[in-house]
Parts: structure tokens; C-alpha cells; sequence
């Protein structure tokens, strides 16, 4: 008598169980930051990191603003670069809120240091005394992530949406003649979701090294991040062309595989006191 084996793939259940247990750990975490303290004494705390981070970017503002023109000139320069091409506005009020964008935009990297700062002396209550020593680590690889992120996004990934853009135009036979606040809607957008979405590698070295997360987690999880990207993308980018929800899809999915490979390495079980 003969039996035939037949492939069963991983039940959602088991995933359902696991990402419920990962969760657990993070409510466990932030229910020890509550502890810490009575409840309204909890509430004073986060009203005071806010609002210390909301300065920060207030001050960011105010130094961006002063260099408002040579500001507006850099984030101008990938659509002026190209020949033909002009920003135009079609309300008195526009080039104002240009600017205060371009500012906005500026201040936010300028104080992401401080804020992240600001972000992790909120949670350090809920965590144990050893695992509160990643706090270097953590405000040197975010920081710098997030930088980065920027940067792609200023030099790869904004230039090759805006060029996706103005070829579809000139195939069209359509003059371009781009509203600056338009273009400062793209720009922003692009340049805020891709510092955000370069934080994935070092949020996930400090998950894993706490041990909320883990490589083998992330990795079977793969699927759930893809689709998780797509739709982010798809809400994010203004824009409803594929590419340039690729242009955002695509680099998040990357620094997720990366962020699996770095729990894989240095990912390990959490300990609730030094050995």
C-alpha cells in the first residue's frame, strides 16, 4: 500500500500566533514605561518630549528659513537642471507656501537627531537596564539612516521619478510647465517617506538586539511586508503611475530584507537581566 505525501504550507494561524506573540512583547515593554511612573505623570512625560521635539523643529525652521533662497535653489536644481523646463505659480500666495514647505522639509532633517532623542528617552523606561546602553547605537544609525535616505532620495530616486514624468509629457507633445507647489508636493513626499523608510535597518538592529523581533519572524513574514510596502506606496506617493510607487515600494522592501538579514545576524533572545 502506497502513500502519497502531500505539501501543506505554513497555516496563517501559526503567523496569526506569532505576530500576536510579538506584539505581547512590545505591550509588555510599553507597560513597564507605564510603570514607571502614575499614569498623568506618563501623559506630563510625553507632552514634555513633544514638545521639546516640536522646538527642535521650530529652531530648524527658523535657521532653514534664513537661508530660505539658497534653500529653494538647491531643491529646485533637479527641475532646472533640465532644459526647457519651468516652475511656474499660478496664485499670489503660492510662493509663500513653497517656501514654508522647502523650510519645513529642511527643519525636519536638521532636527531629526534631537527628535529621535526625544523618542527613545520616552520608551527607555520599558526597558532593562542593559538594554538601555543601545541608546548610542540608536541615535548613530538612525540618525545617519535617515540622512541616507534623503540623500537617495535627492540623487536616485526623485531625479528618476521626475524624468519618468517629463519623458511621459514630451512623448505627449505637452509643454512643461510645472506648478511649483506641485512639484514641491512630490518633492516633500519623496524625500520625507524615504527617510523614513531608511530607518527599517537600524529600528530593526535595536528590535532584534532587544529581542522583540527575531530574523527567522522577519523572514517568514517576507510576503506581509511586500504587500505592506505596495500599499504604502500606493498611499504615499501622489502620483497613481506604477513607477513611481516603485520608486517607494521598491527601496522599502530592500531595507526590509536587509533589516532580516541584520536580526539574522545580530538578533538574539531578550533577557530580563544581565548574564
Amino acid at each position: 500500500m502506497s502513500t502519497t505525501s502531500v505539501y501543506s504550507p505554513r497555516p496563517f494561524g501559526s503567523y496569526w500566533s506569532d505576530f500576536r506573540r510579538r506584539i505581547f512583547d512590545v505591550f509588555v515593554m510599553l507597560a513597564a514605561t507605564l510603570s514607571e511612573m502614575p499614569f498623568l505623570e506618563h501623559l506630563e512625560e510625553l507632552r514634555e518630549r513633544i514638545i521639546k521635539a516640536l522646538i527642535a523643529v521650530a529652531a530648524g525652521f527658523a535657521v532653514c528659513w534664513y537661508f530660505s533662497a539658497e534653500l529653494f535653489e538647491f531643491v529646485a536644481r533637479p527641475i532646472t537642471r533640465i532644459a526647457g523646463v519651468s516652475l511656474v505659480i499660478t496664485d499670489p500666495t503660492e510662493a509663500f507656501t513653497v517656501y514654508l514647505r522647502v523650510c519645513f522639509v529642511g527643519a525636519l532633517y536638521l532636527s531629526a537627531p534631537f527628535v529621535l532623542w526625544q523618542a527613545w528617552r520616552f520608551i527607555a523606561p520599558g526597558l532593562y537596564k542593559h538594554e538601555r546602553r543601545y541608546a548610542g547605537p540608536f541615535m548613530i544609525s538612525t540618525s545617519l539612516c535617515f540622512l541616507m535616505g534623503g540623500v537617495f532620495g535627492y540623487l536616485v530616486a526623485f531625479p528618476a521619478a521626475l524624468r519618468f514624468l517629463l519623458e511621459m509629457a514630451q512623448r505627449g507633445h505637452m509643454a512643461p510647465f510645472i506648478s511649483a507647489e506641485k512639484y514641491f508636493d512630490l518633492f516633500s513626499t519623496v524625500m520625507i517617506v524615504l527617510g523614513i523608510v531608511f530607518e527599517i535597518p537600524p529600528v530593526v538592529f535595536i528590535l532584534s538586539r532587544i529581542g522583540l523581533v527575531s530574523g527567522p519572524f522577519l523572514l517568514r513574514n517576507t510576503s506581509w511586508a511586500v504587500i505592506i510596502s505596495a500599499i504604502v506606496a500606493a498611499v504615499v506617493t501622489p502620483t497613481t503611475d506604477a513607477f513611481n510607487m516603485l520608486v517607494v515600494a521598491v527601496p522599502m522592501i530592500l531595507l526590509y530584507l536587509i533589516g532580516v538579514l541584520v536580526a539574522f545576524v545580530f538578533g538574539r533572545q531578550r533577557r530580563r537581566e544581565e548574564s
